[in-house]
């Protein structure tokens, strides 16, 4: 990933991220053109396919859960769920597999301290996703 790229996903996984802790919403307008303009770098990248099985990936199990207990996971989420499986799809299903298994541990991590600062008992999970994604990528370059 060149420095340009890089520092244009970073901006983005950051808005993402402050929106959701200051607003504990994930706008359409970040959500969805990130990811489609992660999937078409990504085609245009030689890296499509498994940018697109990333995408659809997450997205699904983000779907079956936030169907299953719509308070525990909101619709942003499924829809930052598009991209964030596009962008470490491309980087390999090792990338996605720890990204898709971090970002549920540092939520649960972030709400057991929250309710331990009785701070709260919920707490935005689209940060999480965006430092699951970010970290699993650095450790891979």
């Amino acid at each position: 990933m060149g420095a340009v790229a890089g520092g244009c996903v970073l901006a983005w996984l950051v808005a993402l991220s402050c929106s959701d802790i200051r607003r504990r919403r994930l706008p359409n307008r970040l959500t969805l053109p990130g990811a489609a303009l992660i999937l078409l770098v990504a085609a245009l990248t030689g890296h499509g396919r498994p940018a697109l099985l990333g995408a659809a990936a997450l997205f699904a199990v983000y779907l079956v859960v936030h169907l299953a207990a719509p308070s525990a996971l909101g619709a942003g989420d499924v829809k930052l769920a598009i991209g964030i499986g596009a962008l470490t799809g491309a980087f390999g299903s090792a990338v996605w597999t720890l990204a898709a298994l971090a970002a549920p541990l540092l939520t649960a991590g972030w709400a057991v301290a929250a309710v331990c600062a009785r701070r709260g008992r919920t707490v935005p999970h689209g940060p999480s996703m965006c430092l699951a994604a970010a970290a699993s990528i650095a450790l891979a370059l």
